[in-house]
C-alpha cells in the first residue's frame, strides 16, 4: 500500500520506512512536523495520489504536544475515508477518543511499543487499511480507567480485563492464557459484556464495537 509517513525523529523515521518497505509498502511521502503533514496530504491528493493509509506520530512540532493527532483529524475532515493509523508513546485523552470514534472507521491507535511485534504491526495496518479499527490494549485500559462512568459501570473489573484484551485482537484461548482462565470462563464473561453493552449477536466485529460503544456514549 502507498503510505504517508508523519515522524519527527530521524531515527525512528529512517527505521518506520525500513520496516515498511520490508513489509511490501511504499512510502510515498515523509514529513517532519504537523504542517508538514497536512500540506503533503493535500499535495498528494491535488496529484491524484491518494495515500492507503496516513502513519502518523501523535507528539509533532510545531508544538510537540498532540500536533500529529489534530491534524489526523483535520485530515479525516478533508477525507472522511482516509485510513489514519496513530502511534504514540503516550495516550493524548480527549483527541483519542474523538478519533476513535469517528463514524467511518479506518482508525489506528498503537503504542509505539507494538512496532516491535512486526506481525501484529504488520496485521493493524492492513486492518486500518481496509477500513477496520484497531485499538492498542493500553489505550483501552487507560480510557476505561479516566472514564468509568457510563455504560462501562455494568462490567466488573474481570470484564474490563478481557474487554481491553479483545480490543487488542486476542483470541478466546490468548485472552484466557493472558489470565490465567479457562475457555469457557472467557466466553461468560464476552457473553456478559456483549450483553451489558446492547451488541447484536449479528455484529460481525463485535469486539471492537465493545469499546467504541462505550466512548461513543460518553459526554463530550
Amino acid at each position: 500500500m502507498r503510505i504517508l509517513l508523519a515522524e519527527d525523529s530521524t531515527l525512528l523515521r529512517e527505521a518506520l520506512v525500513a520496516l515498511l518497505e520490508r513489509l511490501g509498502h511504499q512510502v510515498i511521502a515523509a514529513a517532519t512536523t504537523a504542517p508538514q503533514l497536512l500540506q503533503e496530504f493535500i499535495r498528494l491528493h491535488g496529484e491524484s495520489m491518494h495515500p492507503d493509509l496516513v502513519l502518523t506520530d501523535v507528539r509533532m512540532p510545531p508544538d510537540n504536544s498532540d500536533d500529529g493527532l489534530r491534524t489526523a483529524l483535520r485530515i479525516r475532515e478533508l477525507s472522511p475515508a482516509q485510513p489514519v493509523m496513530v502511534l504514540s508513546q503516550y495516550i493524548a485523552d480527549t483527541y483519542a477518543r474523538e478519533l476513535l470514534t469517528l463514524p467511518q472507521g479506518a482508525i489506528g491507535y498503537l503504542l509505539k511499543d507494538r512496532i516491535n511485534r512486526v506481525r501484529d504491526f504488520a496485521q493493524a495496518l492492513d486492518v486500518v487499511a481496509s477500513g477496520g479499527t484497531v485499538i492498542d490494549s493500553d489505550v483501552v485500559q487507560h480510557l476505561l480507567r479516566v472514564r468509568p462512568q457510563g455504560p462501562l459501570s455494568t462490567l466488573t473489573g474481570r470484564e474490563r480485563e478481557v474487554l481491553a484484551l479483545m480490543a487488542d485482537g486476542r483470541s478466546n484461548t490468548e485472552i484466557a492464557a493472558a489470565l490465567v482462565l479457562t475457555d469457557a470462563a472467557i466466553s461468560k464473561h464476552i457473553g456478559n459484556i456483549f450483553l451489558k453493552l446492547g451488541l447484536s449477536p449479528v455484529d460481525e466485529n463485535r469486539r471492537v464495537r465493545a469499546v467504541l460503544v462505550y466512548l461513543q456514549a460518553e459526554p463530550r
